[in-house]
């Protein structure tokens, strides 16, 4: 008879969806008698477990949504590599006003300068506030929507991609779009319009987006959505990339030299 409350507690902490309750109940409860601490305090450091552990497997959840290529953060970029990048402007985007704002972000600078590395460090401080976020690349997202088009389910990945608060298209300009893809994409940036916020990357300036979207028609329009409410991160420079295996490579080789 002694084991029926705890079962009866392990089944009520399931059904109330409290994991973290049924985990450490019986541990702090020991931890909190030997401190004399009272019955109140108790529940309420349960309670902040609860908490801090819900809030992780949110913020995983997010993450694993959002289909990041690898998870990154602005601490670990190095923005001495582009003197040109505004790390102000950077870190205050990561507090994530504009998304709540609906504005847009735009990295524009040639390859290897870290443009996806900082709209992925974007992207993962999005999840870190309970914001639904989406990662893409341009190519692959105009591939995902012409094949949804031609199955007949356009519309269903349309309102998949405007569920995301924050959706984050990388690598633009870097392939040439057929004309129903620029139109594809166009839709996608135009029902964003001042609705929810995205993150664009890409090696081209603005003068040179008609590579990508043909007519000038439509790349003004395109530009003129996307930029009502903009930051920009301009981010020319040496490649980071290189600029950050080179570093490694003289970390790697110190030992030697001073032997």
């Amino acid at each position: 008879m002694s084991d029926v409350p705890q079962v009866l507690l392990a089944h009520h902490l399931k059904a109330l969806k409290l994991p973290t309750f049924l985990r450490e109940h019986d541990k702090l409860a020991r931890q909190c008698a030997a401190e004399g601490v009272d019955h109140t305090t108790y529940l309420l450091r349960l309670s902040e477990l609860e908490l801090l552990d819900r809030e992780r497997r949110m913020i995983e959840r997010r993450v694993r949504e959002a289909h990041f290529p690898a998870v990154k953060s602005l601490d670990s970029f190095d923005f001495a590599a582009i003197p040109a990048l505004n790390k102000m402007l950077a870190l205050e985007l990561a507090r994530c006003a504009y998304i709540e704002q609906r504005e847009n972000v735009i990295a524009l600078g040639p390859s290897g300068t870290g443009k996806t590395h900082v709209a992925l460090g974007l992207g993962l401080a999005a999840c870190q506030k309970g914001l639904a976020v989406g990662f893409v690349t341009a190519a692959a997202l105009v591939h995902e929507l012409l094949e949804a088009r031609d199955e007949r389910r356009l519309l269903r990945l349309q309102k998949q991609l405007a569920a995301y608060k924050l959706l984050i298209i990388d690598e633009l300009g870097y392939v040439p779009l057929s004309p129903s893809g620029a139109e594809l994409l166009f839709e996608v940036f135009s029902r964003r319009y001042e609705r929810g916020s995205v993150l664009v990357t890409s090696n081209l300036p603005f003068d040179e987006w008609t590579s990508v979207f043909g007519p000038e028609r439509l790349t003004g329009a395109l530009l003129d959505r996307l930029t009502h409410h903009v930051h920009i991160l301009e981010m020319n420079g040496e490649s980071y990339r290189l600029k950050v295996s080179r570093r490694r490579q003289g970390k790697a080789e110190t030992p030697t030299n001073a032997s």
